[in-house]
């Protein structure tokens, strides 16, 4: 089966969510259950700069919004990747500074409309070999909206492709007007409430859903909150109409970049079922303190460390956690980790946190990878309080570092962390800690269970193990999309 699979950013080319561990992750997984599989990337100018070689394997003309793109197509030739990458270089569209979606001063490009709808028509193209690569799809599986439009170039097509296309986040809907969608020379019949119009715009996620075959998302919670008003911002009306044709499938994790017993980021190695596991993870708890500055008495001080990793925003419930920190730190004995950016406010009353607890609480304001593999492996417990969450993968990570995760029962962090108690935890079936409510007092209650439990030697190495034993790589998902893509091939 070949499968062609299209996304807007893969780690470690470039990355600003977890659609890039995603995008170079699954793909490898197919390909390891035997699909022949080929991803598709825009060339940005970052990416280029990654890349140590590549080969020019076909020309495209793409329609743009004034004038026609003479799209470069170029396989990249490097060892360390093995499914082979292709990039659609469109000078015009892609060879500029800042991330993927937005400027350096953080604003949206104001071509992004005509940078993936672009991008979409070569994917497309790329699926019946209009480049001449010798290499034509089977499947084509489009991620998220900026590959939204990809499908519905695909319905133009004589020759039936199977669709695939999986939501990793509703909120952001790829959402323009309809003077972009006339620039674009988009179908006039896809303006219509039954194609891509979309409460007087039109929607590149919701092309997506339309044109499809199937409609996955990354976590089955996730599959039946966005039916929902609560979670389906607009979309609800119309994923409840096909839910007939949606389809949650949990992400996994790379289970050889993270990995307590070979991790290059950690001093000291461990792995599930080990004696001394908990001893292992004290002495990286030590030296994560150290890499944030402790002095050598706050390292050995045996408190508990609580760690969070994340983007500084509401969806992620740092405004909780910000209500919640002050509270611990006056009833528990509790010293916090939190590595992130995002809203200037939360990173402000962070840093004013940091300044008035300088031994309790620790903050890097930033992403740093060794950073965040340090924090999984020296955290006691890791803070996820997300107010929704698709699939989530830091608390997949923090399981098989034996650091349980305190959760919101939300998307992907419910259907991966089942709540301790001593009954759950000596079934084997408790991972974590869960809570409800959407509410300060909510968080702080799971943390004062969580760190009571703690005190208790025996059930917690139990409930540590229970964590690491948990499998969550991508070798069952990859089943999953593999038997999905079956059920549509004539």
């Amino acid at each position: 089966m070949k499968v062609l699979f299209t996304a807007s950013e893969m780690y470690p080319l470039i990355k600003t969510g977890g659609l890039a561990d995603v995008a170079y992750s699954l793909p490898r997984a197919l390909a390891q259950a035997g699909a022949d599989v080929k991803i598709v990337l825009p060339a940005y100018h970052e990416l280029l700069k990654k890349v140590e070689s590549f080969r020019i394997i076909g020309w495209l003309q793409i329609e743009g919004v004034s004038q026609a793109h003479k799209a470069r197509i170029i396989e990249v030739q490097d060892s360390g990747y093995d499914v082979p990458i292709w990039l659609v270089d469109i000078p015009q569209l892609f060879c500029r500074p800042g991330n993927p979606y937005s400027s350096p001063e953080g604003y949206d490009w104001p071509d992004n409309a005509e940078r993936y709808a672009s991008f979409s028509r070569a994917v497309a193209a790329l699926a019946i070999d209009a480049a001449g690569t010798g290499w034509a799809a089977d499947v084509v599986h489009s991620n998220d909206w900026q590959t939204g439009l990809v499908p519905a170039f695909l319905s133009q097509e004589k020759r039936a492709l199977t669709k695939i296309f999986t939501i990793h986040n509703l909120a952001y809907g790829g959402h323009y007007s309809h003077e972009e969608f006339n620039q674009l020379k988009l179908p006039w019949e896809w303006w219509s409430h039954e194609a891509m119009e979309f409460y007087n715009g039109f929607s590149m996620l919701k092309a997506g859903i339309v044109f499809s075959d199937h409609v996955t998302t990354v976590s089955p919670t996730y599959a039946r909150e966005i039916c929902t008003p609560e979670y389906g911002y607009g979309f609800e009306g119309l994923l409840r109409s096909r839910q007939h044709k949606l389809t949650g499938i949990l992400n996994g994790i790379d289970t050889d970049d993270w990995d307590p017993s070979s991790d290059p980021h950690i001093p000291v190695h461990y792995s599930a079922g080990q004696k001394d596991v908990v001893a292992s993870k004290r002495k990286n708890r030590q030296a994560l303190l150290k890499a944030l500055g402790a002095n050598s008495r706050q390292q050995r001080n045996a408190a508990p460390v609580l760690g969070f990793i994340g983007r500084l925003v509401e969806q992620k419930g740092i405004d909780l956690l910000l209500h919640a920190i002050p509270r611990l730190l006056k009833e528990t004995n509790a010293r916090f980790v939190v590595l992130g950016s995002g809203q200037s406010d939360y990173e402000q009353r962070l840093a004013a946190l940091a300044e008035q607890s300088p031994d309790r609480v620790y903050l890097h304001i930033g992403y740093s990878e060794a950073l965040a593999h340090l924090v999984e492996a020296g955290a006691d417990l890791f803070l996820m309080p997300s107010r929704f969450e698709p699939c989530g993968l830091n608390q997949m990570y923090s399981l098989r570092y034996g650091t349980p995760p305190v959760v919101h029962q939300t998307g992907g962090l419910a259907d991966t962390v089942s709540h301790a108690t001593e009954q759950t935890i000596l079934e084997g079936s408790g991972n974590g800690f869960v809570f409800e409510d959407q509410h300060p007092d909510a968080l702080v209650n799971a943390i004062v269970e969580a760190l009571a439990l703690r005190s208790r030697q025996k059930l917690w190495k139990q409930l540590v193990n229970n964590a690491m034993q948990e499998e969550n790589d991508w070798s069952g998902s990859a089943r999953q999309y593999l038997e999905l893509y079956k059920q549509y091939q004539p």
